[in-house]
């Protein structure tokens, strides 16, 4: 009885670059590429020669994407957070919260605003954008790139927003952590040095465009640890950006240029 009282006294250690992590990062860029494989599809939907007409239909259909794959992500992070919960062996039971969807009306202004550029304006106008000015097929282009980048944070965004929310809520769960990946941007990077974060900071996990970051829940008897990369982003940060008040992101995103 005593050598199984000492092993469930042993904390397990969590890292932004455990296995656990690593399945989840895997099975939402799965959800990624076959979301952007279906808003590629809808493409054809916009008729370059009727922009007024076919814009709001294909906003429309691809509204029901962001719906569809948002529901699989929320659903693959709660399948996550359980079974870190029970990696973690932490006692009584807890049901993951599904996040509810984004409104309507933030997937519409999103789509609108990477769609903005497809409407011609005369060139001398000086509120006309660069991208205005080139041929449409290069302006759709232009807009689909931006939809797959803003759909994208709308559909992991639900995933992750699910991870906190059961966070926020789980009498088990003291905080999370950011995991980003090896190619991931200055501000996921900084972020992601931070380690963890308490509850009362799980409102503070800011994503952007294409954001590819996760979240790690930490229960309690976890010890959580910096991934040996994410060390390494932790003391670039403090050498050669900490001391810089208001300058910090520049000065860390050269730090890594330079030395990373």
């Amino acid at each position: 009885m005593l050598p199984r009282l000492r092993r469930l006294s042993v904390a397990t250690t969590v890292s932004d670059d455990g296995a656990g992590a690593a399945r989840q990062r895997r099975a939402q860029r799965g959800l990624s590429r076959l979301l952007v494989r279906d808003v590629r599809a809808l493409r054809r939907l916009i008729v370059p020669s009727r922009l007024q007409a076919t814009v709001p239909s294909w906003i429309e259909a691809v509204r029901a994407l962001v719906g569809e794959y948002g529901s699989a992500s929320a659903s693959a992070a709660a399948d996550f957070y359980d079974a870190e919960r029970v990696a973690a062996r932490v006692t009584g039971r807890f049901t993951v919260p599904m996040l509810d969807p984004p409104p309507d009306e933030q997937v519409d202004s999103a789509l609108r605003w990477a769609t903005k550029d497809l409407w011609p304006r005369n060139p001398e106008d000086p509120k006309t954008t660069v991208v205005q000015k080139r041929p449409i097929e290069e302006r759709l282009d232009a807009a689909e790139k931006k939809a797959e980048a803003v759909v994208q944070k709308l559909v992991t965004d639900r995933g992750r927003g699910t991870i906190q929310e059961a966070v926020r809520r789980d009498r088990m769960a003291v905080g999370f952590a950011r995991a980003a990946a090896l190619g991931a941007c200055a501000f996921c990077r900084l972020l992601a040095a931070r380690g963890m974060v308490y509850k009362q900071d799980t409102a503070d996990f800011r994503a952007h465009d294409g954001c590819n970051c996760g979240v790690i829940p930490v229960f309690k008897g976890q010890r959580f640890e910096l991934s040996p990369h994410a060390q390494e982003w932790d003391r670039l940060y403090r050498e050669y950006a900490a001391p810089y008040p208001g300058d910090q992101l520049r000065r860390f995103r050269r730090a890594i240029a330079e030395h990373g």
